[in-house]
């Protein structure tokens, strides 16, 4: 697309500042910032796919920040399998969405939205606690998850964080804080390559992207300091709202593309 003549005015560029800082909070902590971006991109009059690489840009910035401030608090060694196999997902996600509508993907991720927000609904202690395994190799974790996850975070994005987050509680037996810090490394493997796939097939509104990867910044930097100060019960309600508001998003874009 040629966005040599797209212009957007003075005024978006402002709100959007604003509303990254907003997202970029969320996301660090439980995901979802995608949810608040990317229809706000496309609500300012970018046309879906140059606001999807557009989103990309911007959210590198805030999943970078989060990443390196809880990297410097433990070591993350054990996560390069992961770090491989989602950005190998989200890779594939970004070439593919080149070549599929994605009408049918919304049902299914709307499915697996319902599901995670049911299951952590009707299960009070999960993510409490630390808890038993389901998978215990976590090479095989990363393999499935990473690369499934990945996919979608390359394909579309919005829930990716909270998809990993619930997989982490769920699979691994992390509790709600040690897999919301664990999975912003993984999501920020999933952003940079999908971002370089965008950057081969489209052209990004560079000015706007940082604009809001600024916001992102500041807001990433707090939402990361907020989890290593905050405690798990906390995490957890902030995880149902936004799944519980993503799931919304989802159910009513899919119901306007019917």
């Amino acid at each position: 697309m040629d966005i040599a003549n797209f212009e957007l005015q003075t005024f978006y560029y402002l709100v959007l500042f604003f509303i990254a800082i907003f997202a970029g909070f969320i996301d660090s902590i439980v995901g979802g910032g995608g949810l608040i971006t990317l229809p706000a991109l496309m609500a300012s009059g970018l046309p879906p796919h140059l606001a999807l690489a557009t989103n990309k840009l911007q959210s590198v910035f805030g999943s970078f920040t989060a990443s390196l401030t809880y990297f410097k608090s433990r070591s993350m060694k054990h996560l390069a399998w992961g770090v491989f196999f989602t950005g190998l997902g989200a890779g594939f996600g970004a070439y593919v969405v080149l070549l599929i509508n994605d009408k049918h993907l919304r049902l299914i991720i709307l499915i697996l939205l319902s599901f995670t927000f049911l299951y952590t609904i009707l299960k009070p202690n999960l993510g409490r606690y630390k808890s038993k395994a389901k998978i215990k190799n976590i090479k095989i974790f990363h393999v499935l998850c990473g690369t499934s996850i990945g996919f979608y975070d390359g394909f579309l994005g919005p829930g990716t964080g909270s998809f990993l987050i619930f997989a982490c509680v769920l699979l691994l037996g992390y509790d709600m804080k040690k897999a919301s810090i664990n999975t912003k490394i993984l999501n920020f493997s999933s952003n940079i390559v999908s971002l370089a796939v965008f950057l081969w097939h489209y052209e990004v509104l560079w000015l706007l992207g940082i604009c809001m990867g600024l916001g992102q910044i500041i807001g990433a930097f707090l939402g990361a300091k907020l989890v290593l100060r905050a405690n798990v019960a906390f995490i957890k309600i902030l995880f149902i709202i936004v799944v519980a508001a993503t799931t919304a998003k989802v159910a009513y874009d899919y119901i306007l593309s019917l």
